[in-house]
C-alpha cells in the first residue's frame, strides 16, 4: 500500500467522519436552524418517515444522477462512497450524541458544528479523491468563474427553499450557515490540500 493511497484515503474518511459529526451537531442544535441541506432532509423526514441520514443518501444518489448526466461522465468511487457513509455517519452520531432542550447547549451545539462541519468538508475534498454529490454541484458552480464560497451559498439558499416548504428547522442559524461555511471551507481546502502534497510529495489533482 502505497503511501499517497493511505494519506488520500485516510483524509477522505477522516474527513467524512468529521463532517457527520459537524452536520448531527447543528441539527441537535436546530432550535436556531441548521445547515440548508439538513433542513431538506429533516424536512423530508417529517413528512414522508424514514431518517435524516436515509434521505441524505437518497438525495446525494439522485443529484449523483443529475450530475452524472449534465457532466457526462460516471462520478468517481469516493463519489458513491461519500453519499453512502455521510448519510449512515448522521445516523450513527444522531443517535450517539446525546438530546438537549436546553438553549445555551444547543446553540454550543450549532456552534461547533458549524465549525467541524466545515472543516471536515474541506478535508475530504483535499483528498482529491471525487468530491460528494452536493460539492460537486458546488465545483460546477465555481468552474464557471465564481468562487467555492459563492457556489456553495447558490446551492445552498434552494435547498434551504425547499426544506422550508417541507416543515424544516430555518432559522438565522440557516443564513449563518448558508453564508459562512465558504469562508471556513475555501480557506482550510487549500491548507489541508498544501499539507498533503508536502507529506505525499506530489500534486494531488
Amino acid at each position: 500500500m502505497s503511501k499517497k493511497f493511505k494519506w488520500q484515503w485516510g483524509s477522505f474518511f477522516v474527513g467524512m467522519m468529521i463532517m457527520a459529526l459537524g452536520i448531527t451537531m447543528t441539527i441537535k442544535g436546530n432550535v436556531v436552524g441548521t445547515a440548508p441541506w439538513d433542513v431538506f432532509h429533516i424536512g423530508l423526514y417529517k413528512q414522508i418517515g424514514l431518517t435524516i441520514g436515509s434521505w441524505s443518501i437518497l438525495t446525494g444518489l439522485t443529484i449523483i444522477i443529475g450530475t452524472s448526466i449534465y457532466l457526462k461522465r460516471i462520478p468517481k468511487l469516493a463519489t458513491f462512497l461519500n453519499m453512502l457513509f455521510i448519510g449512515s455517519f448522521i445516523d450513527l452520531f444522531n443517535w450517539l450524541l446525546p438530546e438537549t432542550s436546553i438553549f445555551v447547549l444547543e446553540l454550543t451545539y450549532f456552534t461547533a458544528g458549524f465549525f467541524v462541519m466545515s472543516i471536515g468538508c474541506a478535508l475530504y475534498i483535499a483528498a482529491s479523491l471525487g468530491e460528494g454529490p452536493r460539492d460537486t454541484i458546488m465545483m460546477i458552480i465555481a468552474s464557471k468563474g465564481y468562487s467555492v464560497k459563492t457556489g456553495r451559498l447558490v446551492m445552498e439558499v434552494f435547498a434551504t427553499g425547499a426544506g422550508w416548504l417541507l416543515g424544516g428547522p430555518v432559522g438565522f442559524g440557516t443564513v449563518i450557515l448558508a453564508l459562512g461555511t465558504g469562508y471556513v471551507i475555501q480557506p482550510s481546502l487549500f491548507f489541508f490540500k498544501r499539507k498533503l502534497e508536502e507529506i505525499i510529495g506530489e500534486p494531488l489533482t
